[in-house]
C-alpha cells in the first residue's frame, strides 16, 4: 500500500506539474492555433489531477504542491530551446509517464472505477504523446540517438584513455591532457567518418533493395504480390488478412513498394556531424582537468566525477529517448561501465610502467 500511495503521489506531482506547465505556455504563445492547443492539453491535466486527488483522499492521503524548481526548470529549458525543440523533447518524456501508468495498472490492488479511470488517462497521455510528435517535433529523432552515442563513446574512451595515461605520467597532467585530445580528435574522425560510411552503405542497399522492388512489380507483379504476402505472413498477419491486403494494394505499386522496403531517408552526413561533434564534447569532460590540475592524480579525480556525471546525464537521454522509465537502472549500467573502462585502464598503465620502466 505504501509503494502504491507513493507512486500515485508521484503522479499526482507530475500532473499537476505539467498542468501548471502546459497552462504556462497557452498564456504565454503568441499563435492562436498553438495557445488552444495548449489550453486543451492543460484542460485534460486538471482532469487527471483531479482523479489522483480523489484516489489519494480515498486512501486518506492529501496533496500537496508540487515542488517550484520543476516548473522553474521547465520554464529555464523552454526559454534556452524554444517552444518547438523543448516541446520534441517533453514528447519523449510522455512515453515514460505511459510506461508507468501501466505498470500501476497491473500491479496495483484498484477498484474497477479506477481501473476504467486509469486506462482513460492512459489513453489520454498516448493522444498527447502524439499531438506532441505530430505538431512540435522538431528534433530527428535517428540524430537524437547519433548524438547521444557519439557522447557516450567521447566519454567512455577519453576516459579510458586519460586513466591509463595517469598512470604513466602521475606528474605531468598536461601531457596527459595533449595525448588525450590527440586521440580524442582522431577518434572524433574516425567516428564520424564511419557512421557517414555506415549510414550511407545502408542507404544505397535500401535503394537498390526498391529499385530492385519496382523492377518486380513492373515486369511480374504477380511475383511481387507474393513477395508482399510472404513478408506479411512472417510478421504474424493471418493468411487471411494477407490475401485480403495484398489483394487491395494490387494496383498500387507505391504502397506495396513503401511496404516491402525500408525507410531511406536518414542523411548520412548530418549523421556524421552529429556523432562527431558529439564525440567531441564527451572528451572534453575527461580531458580538461588536466589543463588545470597541479598533478594527474588530482586531475583523475575531477576527470572522473565530471565524466561519471556526464555519463549520467547521457543515461538519462538514452533512457528518455527510449520510451523507458528505468531511469536508475540505466544510469547505474552508464556510469558503472565508463568507471570500469576508467578502472582496467589505469591498471593496464601501471602494468606498462612496470613492465618498461617508464618514469615521468
Amino acid at each position: 500500500m505504501i509503494n502504491e500511495t507513493a507512486k500515485a503521489m508521484s503522479f499526482y506531482a507530475d500532473e499537476r506539474g505539467a498542468s501548471r506547465l502546459y497552462a504556462y505556455l497557452a498564456g504565454s504563445e503568441k499563435d492562436p492555433a498553438l495557445r488552444a492547443r495548449f489550453a486543451e492539453l492543460a484542460r485534460v491535466e486538471n482532469l487527471h489531477i483531479a482523479f489522483w486527488r480523489a484516489f489519494l483522499l480515498k486512501r486518506g492521503i492529501t496533496t500537496a504542491e508540487p515542488s517550484w524548481f520543476s516548473f522553474a526548470w521547465a520554464r529555464l529549458l523552454r526559454r534556452i530551446l524554444g517552444t518547438r525543440h523543448y516541446l520534441s523533447l517533453l514528447e519523449i518524456t510522455e512515453a515514460t509517464t505511459v510506461d508507468s501508468y501501466y505498470d500501476f495498472l497491473k500491479s496495483a490492488v484498484l477498484e474497477e472505477a479506477e481501473k476504467t479511470d486509469i486506462t482513460r488517462i492512459i489513453g489520454d497521455e498516448l493522444g498527447h504523446e502524439e499531438e506532441l510528435k505530430s505538431q512540435f517535433n522538431a528534433l530527428p529523432k535517428d540524430n537524437v540517438r547519433d548524438f547521444v552515442m557519439g557522447m557516450n563513446d567521447g566519454l567512455v574512451e577519453l576516459l579510458g584513455a586519460v586513466t591509463g595515461l595517469s598512470a604513466l605520467y602521475p606528474m605531468r597532467p598536461q601531457t596527459v591532457g595533449v595525448n588525450g585530445l590527440v586521440v580524442g580528435l582522431a577518434g572524433a574522425l574516425s567516428i564520424a567518418f564511419a557512421t557517414w560510411a555506415s549510414v550511407r552503405s545502408q542507404r544505397q542497399v535500401n535503394e537498390g533493395i526498391r529499385r530492385k522492388t519496382d523492377i518486380l512489380f513492373s515486369v511480374a507483379p504477380r511475383r511481387a504480390q507474393a513477395e508482399l504476402a510472404k513478408k506479411l505472413t512472417q510478421s504474424g498477419i493471418p493468411s487471411d488478412l494477407t490475401d485480403e491486403v495484398t489483394g487491395k494494394l494490387a494496383s498500387n505499386k507505391e504502397a506495396m513498394i513503401g511496404l516491402l522496403t525500408e525507410n531511406t531517408s536518414v542523411n548520412e552526413i548530418r549523421s556524421a556531424l552529429f556523432t562527431g561533434a558529439a564525440y567531441t564534447i564527451g572528451l572534453l569532460f575527461p580531458v580538461l582537468p588536466y589543463f588545470f590540475a597541479r598533478n594527474s592524480f588530482t586531475a583523475l579525480i575531477l576527470s572522473v566525477l565530471f565524466a561519471g556525471l556526464a555519463l549520467a546525464t547521457v543515461g538519462s537521454i538514452i533512457t528518455l529517448t527510449a520510451g523507458s522509465n528505468a531511469f536508475r537502472r540505466k544510469i547505474r549500467e552508464m556510469v558503472i561501465t565508463g568507471l570500469a573502462a576508467a578502472a582496467a585502464s589505469y591498471a593496464f598503465g601501471r602494468l606498462m610502467q612496470a613492465m618498461f620502466g617508464i618514469h615521468a
